[in-house]
C-alpha cells in the first residue's frame, strides 16, 4: 500500500492506495499515530485508490477511530469504491465512520 499525506489548513488528508491488509496495516497505524503525536486532530482518509481491505485493515481503521475519540478529534472517510464500500457495509463499519462521496465534502464536514 502507498500512502500520501497532505495538510490543508488544520486537516490531514491521507490517501490510501493499493491493499490495506495484514502486511500494510501496521504502517498506516504508525503513520497515523505519528501525526496525532505531532498535534493533528482532524483527518480525512481518501480511499479512492484503495483496492482491497482485509479484517486487519479494518482493525487499523478502528484503532484510528478510537484514537480520534480519545483526543476529541474528527475523522472522515472519502471516495470509497464499491468493493471497499461493500466490505464496510457487511462488517457494520459504515455505521462507525462518517463516509463521504468526495474529499471536499469530507473536509467541509469536519471543519
Amino acid at each position: 500500500m502507498n500512502m500520501t499525506e497532505q495538510i490543508v489548513g488544520n486537516t490531514v488528508l491521507l490517501g490510501l492506495n493499493g491493499r490495506l491488509d495484514a502486511n500494510t496495516s501496521a504502517g498506516l497505524e504508525s503513520a497515523f499515530m505519528k501525526l496525532v503525536e505531532q498535534g493533528h486532530g482532524k483527518f480525512v482518509f481518501n480511499l479512492q485508490g484503495l483496492e482491497y481491505v482485509s479484517s486487519a485493515g479494518l482493525r487499523s481503521l478502528l484503532v484510528a477511530a478510537k484514537m480520534i475519540k480519545v483526543i476529541q478529534g474528527k475523522l472522515a472517510l472519502a471516495h470509497m469504491n464499491d468493493h471497499v464500500k461493500d466490505v464496510f457495509e457487511m462488517s457494520g463499519f459504515s455505521t462507525i465512520f462518517s463516509i463521504y462521496e468526495t474529499e471536499d465534502e469530507a473536509v467541509q464536514a469536519i471543519a
